[in-house]
């Protein structure tokens, strides 16, 4: 493997920005921090620390901002139930070989930028992931700036990410990279479900 891959962040989908944040304080008993807006996407999001390389993000359609000329990420267009943990992102120090890797339809590379932050994202222009989303979004940081060097340690730390999926052989056995993360498991199951064990100052939580 030509490409290194790691966990980066986690999204949770919802219908409000305001509605996915008080489903993740209530659930991991620590407050978010404010995010910011993503532009060409139409959609804003709140950030929780889950360790010294790991993230959390709550993203939601922004009201305010004009609709895109394209499909949102993370299947946004098309979300109508209460907030989810729906999708996983990982990073890469080479988006174009992973890309060359990944199955068909994770998109192609996408490029951001947000203060100091600046990145770039493959984003489909279905707005939607492999594998019902159980493949994870693929992003490379182009800068030294990150997310988890600048958000407040709250003690949190994500322990374990279970991925599971009816298809989940045959997902690991077409981006093999999968297997490379520690903390990762991709699994069997009747449906495309993401269950995330974060340990926090009063105790193991579950999000999903």
């Amino acid at each position: 493997m030509k490409f290194s891959l790691e966990l980066d962040h986690l999204a949770v989908v919802c219908r409000s920005i305001d509605e996915g944040v008080e489903a993740v304080e209530r659930a991991l008993g620590i407050e978010m921090s404010p995010g910011g807006k993503h532009a060409a996407m139409g959609t804003h999001n709140a950030l929780l620390s889950l360790g010294p390389d790991v993230y959390l993000e709550v993203i939601a359609v922004d009201p305010a901002a004009p609709r895109p000329d394209r499909k949102r990420w993370f299947n946004l267009d098309n979300h109508a139930g209460p907030p989810l943990l729906a999708n996983w992102i990982c990073r890469t120090n080479d988006l174009a070989g992973a890309l060359d890797a990944a199955p068909e339809g994770t998109g192609i590379p996408m490029a951001l930028a947000r203060g100091e932050l600046a990145w770039r994202m493959a984003v489909d222009e279905s707005g939607r992931l492999p594998f019902d989303g159980a493949m994870p979004a693929l992003i490379q940081w182009d800068t030294g700036a990150h997310p988890c060097k600048i958000l407040p340690d709250a003690g949190l730390r994500l322990d374990s990410l279970d991925v599971f999926h009816p298809e989940a052989s045959d997902l690991l056995q077409v981006f093999p990279a999968l297997k490379t993360l520690g903390s990762v498991a991709v699994r069997h199951g009747s449906g495309k479900r993401l269950v995330a064990r974060i340990s926090t100052p009063d105790g193991m939580r579950v999000l999903q």
